[in-house]
């Protein structure tokens, strides 16, 4: 079995949706690897990653909408040392992932056909996120 680990760093404009599956897929041709699997790792507390809906953006509206709800940057939290979006980002995140899991194929990662794969900030500010990207197989 043949690993291939690399890190990309990407800015984010606030909270937001940020598609990466391009630099995903870039990154398993540059491996080789032809079968396996691809994990991808965010390095962050209040920035997630998310397997979701690419053709319709009104999908992410509507998923944004209902984690502001779910998780209100107006609640009385504890942690505001770093402000009022720092604690809800953290609680985000814990509710979806820091981490996704994508088999490859004959060089490619098996998506579905409407299937993107996105890093969610959380935060309003802009960020600078680093994704670790490690894919094992043949």
């Amino acid at each position: 079995m043949n690993h291939y680990q690399t890190t990309f760093s990407i800015s984010t404009r606030g909270k937001d949706f940020h598609r990466i599956t391009r630099e995903v897929q870039g990154m398993v041709a540059e491996s080789r690897i032809k079968t396996g699997l691809c994990t991808i790792f965010v390095r962050h507390t209040s920035a997630s990653l998310v397997i979701q809906e690419n053709a319709d953006p009104d999908v992410l509206v509507d998923l944004s909408n209902f984690f502001a709800q779910l998780v209100p940057e107006s609640g009385r939290y504890v942690h505001s040392t770093e402000g009022p979006d720092d604690m809800p980002a953290h609680i985000r995140s814990a509710l979806t992932k820091t981490s996704e899991q994508i088999p490859i194929s004959q060089g490619r990662l098996v998506l579905g056909t409407w299937q993107g794969i996105y890093l969610w900030e959380h935060r309003q500010r802009s960020h600078q996120r680093e994704i670790v990207v490690h894919i094992s197989g043949n």
